[in-house]
């Protein structure tokens, strides 16, 4: 790595700090310092929170994330083919001090559902729209570790949302053909829907 790049990382990893910290996300603790592969996972905490439990609407938690899909999505956000001019440093970072090690360390973390509270009626409003995703992530959005699908129980609903707009988009992993079938039912769908959708979502048990 160039002194240049090097700069430029560091300046990237500052930025992206102080966004996560204005958004609330809550700073390691120092006992976390001793648990196994966290020293390969601390920028992470920064914006997901402790062990991967995101207190905020807008980041998603990946505590208890299934340690394949975690690395494919750290692979894209890396190589750009999933578009994030945030994550995609950190996302380089990870893959050069060990994805796997990273994977395994929030894999093994007990997740929490988000404390974000959402409406009573749009919850029970998206129970009924959700009929066609359970096809893919099952009657309790618990997904599927072995078509690399993931769960969607107790994320923050602001983060669902998005990502179902991005999805919806085609501004999510553009180039991925296994996304297409995804992209092709979020278009059916209404952006009012969506909200009602990561209501339901975000109320089920992880």
């Amino acid at each position: 790595m160039t002194m240049t790049s090097a700069r430029s990382l560091t300046t990237a990893f500052a930025a992206a700090l102080g966004l996560c910290w204005a958004l609330g996300a809550a700073p390691a603790a120092a006992a976390d310092l001793d648990l196994e592969g966290f020293n390969k996972v601390f920028t992470c905490t920064a914006c997901h929170g402790p062990g991967g439990n995101s207190r905020s609407d807008a980041m998603p938690i990946i505590a208890g994330i299934d340690a394949d899909y975690f690395s494919k999505q750290i692979a894209n956000y890396a190589a750009g083919r999933r578009l994030s001019p945030e994550m995609e440093p950190y996302a380089k970072y990870v893959v050069n001090v060990g994805v796997d090690e990273a994977a395994a360390y929030f894999a093994r973390q007990k997740r929490e559902r988000t404390p974000v509270k959402v409406d009573a009626a749009a919850v029970t409003r998206g129970q009924v729209a959700s009929a066609p995703c359970v096809v893919c992530h099952g009657p309790m959005g618990r997904g599927d570790v072995t078509r690399l699908i993931p769960s969607l129980g107790g994320q923050p609903p602001a983060y669902l949302r998005e990502q179902m707009l991005l999805f919806k988009r085609n501004q999510r992993s553009p180039g991925d053909e296994a996304l297409r079938a995804m992209k092709a039912l979020m278009a059916t769908i209404s952006d009012e829907t969506f909200g009602d959708l990561a209501a339901y979502y975000s109320s089920l048990q992880p």
